[in-house]
């Protein structure tokens, strides 16, 4: 049994027991809250809000697969929408089962290679998506200001701090990559030398392997450059959908919550609020940000609506969101794997 299949195994045990650990402890910390209950207020919502809020959860899935599909048509490997669902599929999933954000990316680039995308062009697909990815989130997350300027209001110091850090941090990311395209020589040779500093005041051992996973990063950035110099058009058709892919998930909280008889006038507010949610938990390094993107998403609804609506709506969104979009992500990958397989 090799070393990456245990780590997978390890982290998918360890994301089940903390799923149902969340469930648990949001369940318990709402005393008019059960399964019985969502049960009941799911079945007696009105159907066409709560399609298209089931809609619009799986929606994300199929807008990064279109990005992806857009993004390799743009470097002239194009692929069929079938195969850009699977690099999507398994993107989702196994970035909602590791502590790391770009943990679904291997998935993805091992689909590519078996596609015969070449390694270059997956980096650099890859890379691509997942700035744009980062951008908009902080577009929408302006965008939030702007159309609900009190969105920010009501959530407690922790959230904000929370939400301001993950402001900081992707734009950061982003403004790191541009810079990257344009002199990513000088970055890499700041940082290889930032690097022998920190190993020289003893701050970790093995220099080497840190050194070769920077050079592998490198290349990569090398190729991403390489093969969209030039092609502005790329990254903006890949940023359209990325923003549409983040807004089709954002938007579930304010359908589901309209499916259950509330105030559509608190629609763009709740809006607002779940892009500064998506902000503050998007590089939490826990998988799937289980824990807490529920805390945020209670703590910032509150203060709209009792704190028992708060707790229910959190547990639908999620429900749809999370659970149901990463299991489903998961069938389609595992399909997706056992058909290739038929073929080798």
């Amino acid at each position: 049994m090799n070393k990456a299949f245990v780590k997978k195994l390890f982290w998918m045990c360890f994301t089940l027991g903390l799923s149902v650990l969340t469930i648990w402890t949001v369940l318990k910390q709402s005393q008019s809250m059960s399964l019985a209950r969502l049960v009941k207020l799911i079945s007696s919502a009105d159907r066409k809000w709560m399609v298209a809020a089931m809609v619009s959860a799986f929606l994300y899935v199929i807008f990064e697969a279109v990005a992806l599909c857009s993004i390799l048509k743009g470097i002239s490997h194009k692929r069929s929408f079938i195969k850009g669902l699977i690099y999507s599929t398994s993107d989702v999933y196994f970035s909602a089962i590791t502590p790391s954000a770009t943990g679904g990316q291997p998935a993805s680039a091992y689909f590519m290679i078996r596609d015969k995308v070449p390694g270059g062009a997956t980096s650099a697909a890859l890379i691509l998506n997942l700035v744009m990815y980062n951008a908009s989130i902080v577009f929408l997350g302006i965008l939030a200001i702007i159309i609900a300027p009190r969105s920010f209001m009501g959530f407690k110091i922790t959230s904000k701090v929370l939400i301001i850090l993950g402001f900081i941090g992707l734009s950061l990311l982003s403004f790191l990559f541009l810079l990257m395209l344009h002199c990513g020589d000088k970055i890499f040779w700041i940082i290889r030398k930032f690097l022998r500093f920190l190993h020289s005041r003893k701050a970790f051992k093995r220099l080497d392997s840190k050194l070769e996973k920077l050079e592998k990063i490198e290349t990569d950035y090398e190729n991403c450059s390489k093969l969209i110099a030039g092609k502005t058009g790329i990254m903006f058709k890949a940023f359209i959908w990325n923003v549409l892919q983040r807004a089709s998930q954002i938007i579930v909280p304010a359908l589901v919550y309209i499916s259950l008889g509330g105030n559509r006038e608190k629609i763009s507010l709740l809006f607002s609020k779940q892009c500064l949610i998506t902000i503050g938990y998007n590089y939490v390094p826990v998988p799937g940000a289980l824990g807490i993107a529920d805390y945020l998403m209670i703590d910032g609804f509150s203060s709209i609506m009792d704190k028992a609506a708060a707790f229910e709506l959190d547990m639908i969104s999620r429900g749809l969101t999370f659970y149901i979009c990463v299991t489903l992500s998961g069938l389609i990958t595992l399909i997706g794997y056992l058909k290739g397989k038929k073929k080798v």
